[in-house]
């Protein structure tokens, strides 16, 4: 992947994302149901942290529905605990009742049970490599020298900072311009007229569809597009409120993707090295060796 690539940002003149919400109740009920299906937690462990249920006897412990709560950051910012805690309880309860009906079938003695035993330790041996691997490999100092070879790399654009109004017809957007002509206000008549956002930042002249980007970049500082700008959106009416050469990014602002991009360029590091020092013989489906690629 190419650091460049990692900067380019897709406004909103190329790409649109229309989002939903979901109740942050009903997600938390789906992410546990599917979470305790397949995470067994130590009973003992929590025994001294109080009893959620009894199950046929069985115990389920509240610290269990803490480790469940912990594991899962993207809940904790949603939901306390207490709710958490009130809205999941039965999903424990229907999960160990499950549990003990496969036991009573002897679902564990079944040869596809076996069979998926053997699956699940492979992948959790493998997760558990990869995340010690990456973790140990995945430092401060790679995140700062990839960062310093952003830096380098970096060549210095012109940007363009601005504001638009956006409407469907070139009548709109002359009415819109005769009234900038004798002074009124650009973000009252922009919530008046358009139908976009009004706020574009800083952006670069590739960034824009091109027609946009012409008379973006054709304009000074705290200057309207006097005549109406057509593209495959719309009618704009632009205003450059500013037009400064690009600077690097902190890395503070960067260093997620920085970090993702590390992590990357590790798991490949550890297929190449694994490969490299293992005796690998592929066939193809009617027996003939596939030669490796060199």
């Amino acid at each position: 992947m190419s650091i460049d690539k990692l900067f380019i940002l897709e406004v909103f003149m190329k790409k649109r994302i229309v989002g939903f919400t979901i109740s942050a109740v009903a997600v938390v009920v789906v992410a546990v149901a599917s979470f305790v299906s397949f995470k067994v937690y130590n009973a003992n462990a929590g025994a001294d942290k109080g009893v959620a249920a009894k199950v046929n006897g069985e115990i389920i412990y509240i610290n269990d529905l803490k480790q469940s709560y912990a594991d899962h950051p993207q809940i904790q910012d949603k939901v306390p605990f207490e709710e958490f805690y009130a809205k999941t309880l039965d999903v424990f309860v229907n999960s160990k009742l499950v549990y003990q009906a496969a036991t009573a079938a002897n679902i564990e003695q079944t040869p596809e049970y076996q069979r998926q035993l053997v699956t699940a330790k492979e992948d959790l041996a493998r997760k558990l490599y990869l995340e010690k691997t990456v973790d140990e490999r995945v430092t401060d100092k790679a995140v700062q020298d990839l960062y310093n070879d952003y830096k380098s790399k970096f060549e210095s654009q012109k940007e363009v900072k601005a504001k638009h109004i956006l409407v469907d017809s070139e009548a709109k957007a002359k009415e819109v311009i005769a009234k900038l002509k004798k002074g009124e206000d650009f973000v009252k008549l922009a919530n008046e007229y358009s139908k976009d956002q009004v706020e574009l930042g800083y952006f670069t002249e590739d960034m824009m569809v091109p027609e946009f980007s012409k008379a973006a970049f054709s304009m000074d500082k705290g200057e309207f597009s006097k005549t109406p700008v057509k593209t495959e959106f719309g009618y704009h009416v632009i205003l450059v409120e500013d037009v400064r050469a690009s600077k690097p990014l902190e890395l503070k602002e960067i260093e997620p993707q920085l970090k993702n991009m590390v992590t990357q360029q590790v798991i490949a590091k550890i297929f190449e090295d694994l490969r490299n020092n293992a005796k690998v013989e592929k066939f193809t489906l009617d027996g003939n060796p596939i030669p490796e690629k060199k």
